[in-house]
């Protein structure tokens, strides 16, 4: 590698998130680990990058607020193009939809795929000038199966894969992979107010939750070199629950 790609990372600062930046700055790549409003949880994860050699910088932004991610983005272009992208940045606010007001539907939305726009959107035409790049966004099984009490969740992940489809047909003659990653019961803290070890066995035919780092593995090696032939997928990682 003659220069030294950048990475950016939605919600880099949470728990998969967090493995996902570890990973790729492991691979080579400067990271940018975005956090909403949480800067020092950034922080953190950019120190324990350098601490195991690696290359990284903070950034915090709402990428709902399309004029914060437009100002914040362009200070970051003005080093040179960002060509890697992971959307991972995504919120849950559960209820079932007959008792769910509009504020809780919009917000779940806005994060999730009016922030997919907002971050990816204008990272695409200086991608396409180097005739490289990767997009990986991190959906759910749930936007996959559904799920109770999430409709404004998978709804905001299941548009992240049309979206990405569509979006890899527009820019893969460039050299550009646009993929998405739906995990399902992975640890932290998501998870472990959802899921009761009990109810895992019950739903994951795996009998476990995965592990953040197994996402990042997966993650990394879509925005690798040797993984250039993949475009336009939606690949599952959830202990074989669908």
């Amino acid at each position: 590698m003659s220069k030294q790609r950048r990475a950016l990372v939605t919600g880099g600062s949470g728990d998969l998130g967090g493995a996902i930046c570890q990973k790729l700055a492991a691979d080579g790549a400067h990271v940018i680990v975005h956090a909403n409003a949480n800067l020092a949880r950034a922080e953190a994860v950019v120190a324990q990058i350098l601490a195991d050699g690696g290359s990284a910088q903070a950034v915090a932004f709402d990428v709902a607020d399309g004029e914060a991610v437009s100002a914040a983005l362009e200070a970051l272009l003005a080093d040179g193009p960002i060509q890697i992208v992971v959307n991972n940045a995504g919120i849950h606010d559960d209820a079932p939809m007959a008792g769910m007001d509009a504020q809780r539907w919009r917000r779940v939305i806005d994060v999730s795929l009016n922030g997919f726009f907002n971050v990816t959107q204008p990272l695409l035409l200086p991608m396409a000038r180097t005739r490289w790049g990767r997009i990986v966004s991190v959906s759910s099984v749930a936007a996959v199966l559904g799920n109770r009490g999430q409709t404004n969740y998978a709804a905001a992940k299941a548009g992240l894969h049309g979206a990405s489809k569509s979006l890899a047909r527009e820019m893969a003659s460039r050299g550009i992979s646009v993929n998405v990653v739906a995990p399902g019961v992975i640890e932290g803290q998501m998870a472990a107010d959802a899921f009761p070890p009990e109810l895992i066995k019950q739903t994951v035919p795996a009998a476990r939750a995965g592990k953040p780092e197994e996402v990042a593995a997966l993650v990394a090696f879509l925005c690798s070199d040797a993984a250039g032939y993949i475009n336009g997928q939606v690949i599952g990682i959830n202990g074989g629950m669908g």
